[in-house]
């Protein structure tokens, strides 16, 4: 079977404020800028790309399921949801794909709670703190790991 050549955007809860939404923090960039950063990087290396945003972990762990048959990777800002959510890291850990996991804001150098991702062991790319330019990074890099052209 050929892996297919597309890759899941997944944009956890509160993402879909970016532009409005703290942008001392998260900066002016809108989610719809967001995803055509995405876009245009993957089709820079002959990928499509499906994006979804919930603020419902249940939706976000549906589309993951999902993409373990239709996507060859996973590029993922889970938000919140990345200092709390163990059945979301199941979720990514039990669909088998490379996941690319990505934070607009350094969480390290935030609010203690925010130190802690569940998501960070079952990621093989890890892009924090670099802006909205970070998501093209993290998928330049899985797709990267998908084709072998690094390791994973």
């Amino acid at each position: 079977m050929t892996t297919p050549r597309r890759l899941l955007l997944v944009n956890g809860p509160n993402l879909n404020l970016l532009g409005i939404r703290e942008p001392d923090v998260y900066g002016h960039d809108t989610l719809a800028n967001v995803e055509r950063i995405v876009q245009d990087a993957a089709a820079a290396r002959g990928f499509d790309v499906e994006a979804i945003q919930s603020n419902h972990e249940g939706v976000l762990i549906d589309a993951i399921h999902e993409a373990r048959t239709t996507c060859a990777g996973i590029v993922i800002n889970p938000g919140g949801l990345t200092h709390t959510s163990v059945v979301l890291r199941d979720a990514l850990s039990g669909v088998s794909l490379p996941v690319a996991e990505v934070h607009i804001s350094n969480v390290y150098e935030r609010e203690s709670f925010r130190h802690h991702s569940y998501v960070a062991d079952v990621a093989v790319v890890h892009v924090i703190g670099e802006g909205v330019a970070g998501y093209a990074r993290a998928t330049t890099l899985l797709i990267d790991v998908i084709v072998g052209a690094a390791e994973g």
